[in-house]
């Protein structure tokens, strides 16, 4: 009877572990268009948590901090510049961060307060 179960362990173990690496992904529209968004990992997470500590009152950190979520989460965005970001109106890029954020499970309000 042990076995069986030991079985069942080990066979649950290797499907999760091949499952990393796998993203999950869905549309969202940005500026008319469709983009692929893909939710962020632990590890993106705890990345853009450490960014947003000491966010409030610095619009550049909170700026630098939309960008590093989307640079991670959209698809063909990782290699934007700031530049590219600086002629993108700034309301859409919230959106986007937000949807990607809340796609990902994080309470928006707090992952900006680096508290998520």
């Amino acid at each position: 009877m042990n076995d069986i179960k030991t079985i069942k362990v080990s066979k649950m173990s290797e499907g999760m572990k091949s499952l990393i690496g796998r993203k999950q992904s869905k549309n969202f529209k940005f500026m008319g268009e469709d983009v692929k968004i893909h939710k962020l990992t632990v590890g993106q997470v705890m990345e853009i948590q450490e960014q947003a500590k000491g966010i409030e009152g610095d619009e550049t950190k909170g700026f630098d901090t939309i960008k590093s979520v989307i640079r991670y989460a959209v698809e063909g965005a990782e290699d934007l510049s700031d530049e590219d970001f600086d002629s993108l109106p700034l309301d859409d890029l919230n959106t986007l961060s937000e949807a990607i954020l809340k796609f990902s499970g994080m309470d928006v309000r707090k992952a900006m307060e680096g508290k998520a």
